[in-house]
C-alpha cells in the first residue's frame, strides 16, 4: 500500500493506536478530574463576585466623594430624629417585611416611614381644606373630626397595605417555582456539587422561569462566599422571603452543617414534602370547587336552562 511494505505499516500502525491509548488515558489526569473542575469553577465564580463588590464599592465612594450637601434619605431621617421616631427606625419586622416585599435599599425603611407620615399629614391637610370650603356641610363637628381623622388613618396605613400586597404576591411568584428549584438542588447535590455550586446552578438554570427566585438563590450564593457565618447566610434566605417552605430548607442546611447528616438525603426527604403539600394543595382546590360553583352555576346555568326547556312550552301557550 503506497509503497509501504506490509510489516511497516502494521509497526507504525501499533505505535500510533498505542500513542493514542496513552494519551486517551493520562488526558483525564491532566486536567484533574471533576473535582479540579468544580473547585475552579466556585474559585472563579468567588472572584468575579468579589470583583463586582470591589467596584459596586469603589462606584459608591466616588458617588459619595462626588456629591455636594445631604442626600434625601439623610434629610429624612435628621427630620425622623427630629420628631423622636427612632424606634421605628430600629423596627426589626417593618424592615423585614420591606425586604420580602422586594425592597432592600438600605435607606427603604427611612423612607417608609417618612412617607407614611407625609401621606397622613397631607390626607388630614386635604380633609381639611375640603371640609372647611365646604358651605353647606350636613354634619356636625364631631362628624367633621372624625372624617379629618379618617383621611389621616388612611394616608397612614396605605403604605403598609401596599407592602403587604406586594409581599404576599411576590411570596405566591416565590412558591409557585421553590418546588422544582428543590428538585433541581437536590439533582445537583447528588451530582457532587457543593451546596454553594447548588445554589449558583439553580441561580442559572431558573432565571427564565422564576427571575424573583433566582435572585435569592443568587444573594444566598454570594452570602455563603463572603459571610464568615454559613448559618447566618441560610438564615437570612429565609427572612428575606417569609416562607415556611425555604425557612424549612434553610433550617435543613443549617442541621445538616451542625450534626453531619448527608445533605443530598435530607434535601431528599424535603423535597418529597414539598411534592406532597403541593399535591394536597392541588386536592384542596379540587374539592373546593363544587362550592364555588354553585353560584355562578344558580346564576348564569339554570336561567337559560329553564328558558331553553320551559321556553317553547310556554310560546305555544301565549300563542294558542
Amino acid at each position: 500500500m503506497f509503497g509501504i511494505p506490509t510489516p511497516t505499516l502494521i509497526v507504525w500502525m501499533a505505535v500510533l493506536a498505542t500513542i493514542a491509548t496513552v494519551v486517551g488515558l493520562a488526558l483525564p489526569f491532566l486536567s484533574g478530574g471533576e473535582t479540579s473542575k468544580r473547585v475552579k469553577m466556585i474559585s472563579s465564580r468567588r472572584k468575579e463576585l468579589s470583583r463586582q463588590q470591589m467596584d459596586g464599592l469603589a462606584s459608591k465612594g466616588s458617588s459619595i466623594r462626588n456629591r455636594k450637601g445631604q442626600t434625601k434619605a439623610e434629610v429624612m431621617k435628621k427630620i425622623l430624629h427630629a420628631l423622636k421616631l427612632d424606634e421605628a427606625l430600629a423596627n426589626k419586622e417593618l424592615k423585614e417585611s420591606l425586604a420580602q416585599a422586594g425592597y432592600r435599599n438600605p435607606n427603604a425603611l427611612v423612607m417608609f416611614i417618612f412617607i407614611r407620615l407625609t401621606l397622613a399629614t397631607g390626607s388630614f391637610l386635604v380633609a381639611v381644606i375640603v371640609i372647611s370650603n365646604w358651605k353647606d356641610f350636613p354634619y356636625p363637628l364631631p362628624v367633621k373630626a372624625l372624617m379629618m381623622g379618617a383621611g389621616a388613618v388612611v394616608g397612614f396605613y396605605l403604605p403598609k397595605i401596599m407592602v403587604t400586597n406586594t409581599a404576599q404576591k411576590r411570596q405566591v411568584e416565590l412558591n409557585k417555582g421553590f418546588a422544582d428549584a428543590l428538585d433541581l438542588m437536590v439533582i445537583c447535590v447528588e451530582g457532587g456539587l457543593s451546596v454553594e455550586g447548588a445554589f449558583d446552578r439553580v441561580t442559572r438554570e431558573i432565571g427564565d422561569k422564576s427571575p424573583i427566585l433566582a435572585q435569592e438563590f443568587g444573594l444566598t450564593s454570594a452570602e455563603l462566599a463572603y459571610l464568615g457565618n454559613r448559618h447566618k447566610a441560610y438564615m437570612n434566605f429565609a427572612d428575606r422571603t417569609g416562607l415556611p417552605a425555604i425557612k424549612s430548607l434553610a433550617t435543613t442546611l443549617v442541621q445538616s452543617e451542625k450534626y453531619g447528616t448527608p445533605v443530598g438525603q435530607a434535601l431528599k426527604v424535603l423535597s418529597l414534602e414539598r411534592r406532597e403539600a403541593r399535591m394536597a394543595a392541588a386536592e384542596q382546590k379540587g374539592a373546593s370547587l363544587p362550592a364555588k360553583l354553585t353560584v355562578p352555576m344558580i346564576l348564569f346555568f339554570l336561567p337559560p336552562l329553564f328558558m331553553v326547556v320551559i321556553g317553547p312550552a310556554a310560546i305555544r301557550i301565549s300563542a294558542g
